[in-house]
């Protein structure tokens, strides 16, 4: 049986919850490819229709709806764990300002344009943004994933935590990304990939010494102290299942990105 391609971003969260799918320590209902790219290629290729599996961010989910189901499990949800802006010093105003974004189909950059207006954004992939800003090349950065707990090293402080922000104006969880199957896999195989992904994270969850050589293959980086953290920050049990609460955030961003024109509107199921 020829394989599924899966994509999925080579950050610690990803490699986590893949591991124990994509090296056989789980059952799954088809054999499965791995295709890692960072979160924006991905968000690209999801645009084209081109993986039947793959991580995807909330932002670009808005724009395949018509295409994608998200699963209930594999997210990136949660309190903490949102998106900084940093700079190298502390800036009056962002109108004007060149900010390095790691991509316009991003959930960052469906936040910060949700927080403000009148920047000017430069798009670079999501590892570039610091060394960028340190050289003076924009004004600020939006960074993600592990480049929470490092930016620091590059001289750099930290002007807005969108995530505080979100939880501030909401009260929700933010959501980050999910994993979306395509809706011409059909309704069954799509249940039993959704129940594939979480024994995949529960097997990580049980044995997450195993799946540390794995995560370090694809973060070579990062020191182990940091792989560990951006694992806690960014899979907790909203990765095990949305919930109604996950469900709610979601509802929530969808609806407040469709009011100021960023996304289109949709009825669609937004889980399967």
């Amino acid at each position: 049986m020829e394989a599924l391609k899966l994509g999925y971003s080579p950050c610690p969260n990803d490699t986590f919850i893949f591991y124990a799918l994509v090296h056989g320590e789980v059952a799954s209902p088809v054999p499965v490819e791995a295709v890692l790219e960072d979160v924006e290629t991905l968000n690209r290729f999801a645009l084209e229709g081109r993986l039947p599996l793959t991580k995807l961010s909330y932002a670009a989910y808005g724009r395949v709806r018509d295409r994608y189901v998200a699963l209930r499990s594999g997210g990136a949800l949660g309190r903490g764990v949102g998106p900084l802006l940093v700079a190298k010093r502390p800036l009056k105003r962002l109108e004007g300002a060149r900010v390095a974004i790691p991509g316009r189909n991003t959930t960052a950059f469906l936040l910060l344009s949700l927080y403000a207006e009148g920047f000017h954004p430069v798009e670079v992939r999501y590892d570039r943004i610091m060394p960028l800003v340190a050289r003076g090349e924009v004004e600020a950065g939006l960074i993600i994933h592990e480049s929470r707990f490092t930016y620091p090293q590059y001289g750099l402080v930290k002007l807005l935590d969108l995530g505080e922000w979100w939880e501030g104006e909401t009260g929700l969880p933010l959501p980050l990304g999910a994993i979306l199957a395509r809706r011409d896999l059909g309704e069954d195989l799509i249940k039993a990939l959704d129940e594939a992904v979480r024994r995949s994270l529960e097997y990580a969850f049980a044995h997450p010494e195993r799946t540390l050589p794995y995560l370090k293959a694809h973060a070579q980086e990062l020191s182990e102290e940091v792989i560990w953290a951006h694992v806690r920050t960014y899979v907790n049990p909203f990765s095990l299942d949305v919930g109604e609460e996950g469900e709610k955030a979601v509802e929530k961003l969808f609806a407040l990105a469709e009011a100021k024109g960023l996304m289109p509107p949709s009825s669609l199921p937004l889980f399967r």
